[in-house]
């Protein structure tokens, strides 16, 4: 037999090595195991080296606004923003806006207060400015880096972002006006108000009636003749500003207004402006807005143009659940139909992106329609960049020189690119340009201003009319603006894209409320058009407030006004019972 060369007898001592190291590899192996359950414990993995983690770095969590600002032992303001949100989609099925906003009301209120209890109580341990908000699931926090790491570090934390302090560039107003009362006198109505038909839908009794509108700028002066008889904090002999009127300026210094007015105060012109564009009527020569019908509520979120996202996120809580002068329990049924919009916040200010996303998407699941400027930084294309003007849940006006079918030179466009979404905004135009409105310097004064800030009431006094004339449609936002969309006088470009309608300059056109409420709300066939031909900007500088030459294009469709039928709804509207606030245990957060 032949024998391995290398075979040896078998001793005792290599034996109980074999079975010792056999031993030390169970150990071992029980160790590991004993460790992945301990881990599993406390809520923490155990990685091995070819390993990563799920989650992302704290660092990576926390916007470069807030490292720059919290070096060198800085403190700062920043937004902690929870992992958990709220699903608002069951809102969707509900059939009014009284049940639709109770919802959202009551979804957002007590996810906030489930998630964020054990944050909270970390912050008063250690006696740490904060404040609570809920529309946003989200923590305003001043702290230093090191609170900001600690924060990031969470795992119910999704990010934590920056409240930076940014300036809006508003249109300057021109010459003031002062306009008497002048019992007899002629109305006039302006020629903004004439483009749009609003006159016509006025004709046919519906003036907005029972439907309210909130304005969200510099604050208005509640008192002008063209405004007062419109407040909803007025019945003709004593003002209640509760529930009507709302200051998110806390900390200005040498403001006109001061800080936390308790009544409603411009600081600037633009929200009173705005306003008048919206439902402005002095009762006498002065016809300035689309629908003079409808009620106004307002709440200041910029200081002189001045403004934070947690000023504009304070602002659309109130609007979600107004609540009493000074603070108090909110209440959802005196939410407001409409708001209108002529701000924004500026990423290359230090805007996140998506800080306002949720707070804006809460309105409309709770049957808000919310009217948005798309901004001042046209003529290029991709202008469309400052929150909330590119959200899908926002819709973006752009502005026409007004009296013409000619977008104006400074009017933001598409497509969205900041968001890599590539979505088309604008939706829709308005007159925008030398529109004259009620200012802040007297009762009887007007002035005349250019921009998508003025442009933008136009769509929001409209949607009122459109809701007064078909109650079905009242708070349905999807469906409203199809309305609105589907017949407007379609206008062709492409300077930014395909000219078909929607583009990104015109969107679906100039709007026609006229043919919107003729249509009953039924999306009218789209009509041919031919492409003209391509036109060539004058490229301005983005933000320029100054508008530039543009491009004439060949409007797309002749306007032919319909006869008017009969209208579905009665003329005379009464607005309807307000529902009964449910009481709610647990108090409005509040600074």
């Amino acid at each position: 037999m032949i024998k391995d060369p290398d075979s040896r007898p078998t001793s005792a001592p290599s034996s109980w090595r074999r079975i010792f190291c056999s031993l030390f590899l169970v150990a071992a192996a029980a160790a590991l195991v004993a460790a992945f359950a301990s881990s599993d414990a406390v809520g923490q993995r155990v990685e091995l080296p070819s390993q990563r983690a799920f989650h992302p770095a704290p660092a990576q969590k926390i916007a470069p606004w807030v490292v720059e600002h919290t070096t060198n032992g800085q403190q700062a303001e920043f937004f902690v923003v929870l992992a958990a949100q709220a699903d608002l989609s069951p809102a969707a099925n509900l059939p009014t806006k009284t049940e639709k906003g109770r919802f959202v009301y009551q979804a957002l209120l007590d996810k906030a207060q489930t998630t964020q209890r054990p944050i909270l109580q970390w912050l008063r341990d250690r006696n740490i400015e904060h404040r609570s908000f809920y529309i946003v699931n989200a923590i305003l926090v001043k702290g230093t880096r090191e609170i900001a790491d600690t924060l990031a570090a969470r795992p119910d934390v999704a990010r934590v972002e920056g409240n930076p302090l940014i300036h809006n560039n508003l249109p300057q107003p021109g010459p003031v006006e002062q306009s008497p009362l002048q019992p007899g006198a002629p109305a006039t109505i302006e020629p903004g108000i004439t483009y749009t038909h609003a006159p016509d839908v006025w004709a046919l009794g519906f003036r907005g009636e029972g439907i309210v509108i909130a304005g969200a700028d510099t604050g208005v002066r509640w008192t002008h003749n063209a405004l007062k008889p419109q407040y909803r904090g007025w019945d003709g002999q004593n003002a209640d500003h509760d529930y009507n009127w709302h200051d998110s300026i806390h900390d200005s210094v040498s403001n006109p207004c001061g800080n936390d007015s308790p009544e409603p105060c411009d600081d600037f012109f633009h929200g009173t402006h705005t306003v008048g564009t919206a439902i402005g009527d002095d009762g006498g020569t002065n016809q300035i807005g689309m629908a003079p019908g409808a009620k106004w509520i307002a709440c200041r979120n910029m200081d002189q143009g001045n403004g934070t996202p947690a000023r504009y996120i304070e602002c659309m809580e109130f609007f979600l659940a107004p609540y009493p002068v000074g603070g108090g329990q909110g209440d959802p049924t005196k939410a407001p139909d409409i708001t209108t919009n002529s701000w924004g916040c500026p990423p290359s200010e230090g805007c996140s992106v998506d800080s306002l996303q949720a707070a804006v998407e809460a309105q409309a699941a709770a049957g808000i329609q919310m009217v948005v400027a798309a901004g001042n930084a046209g003529n290029l294309c991709s202008t469309v960049v400052d929150p909330p003007s590119f959200y899908e849940a926002s819709y973006t006006v752009g502005a026409l020189n007004t009296g013409t079918d000619t977008i104006a030179g400074f009017s933001s466009r598409g497509p969205v690119t900041i968001d890599g979404s590539n979505r088309t905004k604008p939706e829709i135009t308005a007159p925008g340009t030398n529109t004259r409105s009620a200012t802040n310097s007297g009762d009887s004064d007007y002035t005349t201003a250019s921009g998508t800030s003025m442009a933008t009431p136009h769509i929001a006094g409209a949607m009122a009319l459109l809701w007064n004339a078909i109650p079905s449609l009242k708070n349905q936002i999807q469906a409203s603006r199809d309305a609105l969309n589907s017949t407007t006088v379609q206008i062709l470009s492409s300077q930014c894209g395909d000219p078909t309608p929607p583009n990104n300059v015109y969107g679906w056109g100039r709007i026609n409320i006229l043919t919107a409420v003729q249509g009953g709300g039924t999306p009218s066939p789209t009509p041919t058009a031919t492409v003209p031909p391509s036109p060539s900007p004058t490229p301005s500088s983005p933000g320029s407030p100054t508008p530039s030459p543009s491009p004439t294009p060949t409007p797309t469709a002749s306007e032919t006004i319909p006869p008017s039928p009969t209208p579905t709804a009665t003329a005379t509207a009464t607005a309807p019972p307000r529902a009964t606030p449910r009481s709610r245990p647990t108090p409005h957060p509040r600074p």
